[in-house]
């Protein structure tokens, strides 16, 4: 594995003490949105790690409220949890591309973790595996607005045979 880590020095393992994964539709209603940031928010605000894919709507949304709380005036590295982005491409590509200055915020902030070396492309494949990183490393999972046939409901199912809860929204 592959990470970019938060300047401060904090190991991976500090850093996915707790941790919860929001992850759901890339394409939302305003309302899911708006969810997914506000229980980012709480979350990251109550110490808990965010855990999400960089992806288009719901996961980006979790990121964007994990790193609000985070970069709060009352934040202090002791007192707030942030986000880990689990991406299915090398660490040195941003995908999708609109969300380059989320992927910096979140090697600032956060961590950004990859299983892909240095140089692969967004590959189909590689996002469906990712998955299993994301539940593995959260104690439960927060589906927002998922498709039927979709890599939400991929984690959602990992994370279940996990034996760790499960939330929708």
């Amino acid at each position: 594995l592959s990470l970019i880590a938060p300047q401060s020095k904090q190991t991976a393992k500090q850093v996915a003490h707790d941790c919860i994964a929001i992850v759901g539709s890339r394409n939302p209603t305003p309302q899911g949105v708006l969810s997914a940031h506000a229980f980012a928010k709480a979350f990251s605000e109550a110490g808990i790690t965010v855990v999400s894919g960089l992806a288009l709507g719901i996961d980006g949304a979790a990121h964007e409220g994990a790193l609000e709380a985070s970069q709060g005036s009352k934040a202090t590295p002791s007192n707030y949890g942030s986000t880990i982005a689990v991406v299915g491409t090398g660490l040195d590509r941003v995908y999708p591309r609109q969300h380059r200055d989320l992927a910096h915020r979140i090697a600032e902030h956060g961590l950004i973790l990859s299983e892909y070396p240095l140089g692969t492309p967004p590959l189909a494949a590689n996002f469906p595996r990712r998955n299993r990183i994301i539940a593995g490393l959260s104690q439960g999972t927060l589906v927002v607005e998922a498709a039927l046939q979709s890599g939400s409901l991929i984690t959602a199912r990992l994370a279940s045979e996990q034996g760790k809860d499960v939330f929708a929204i």
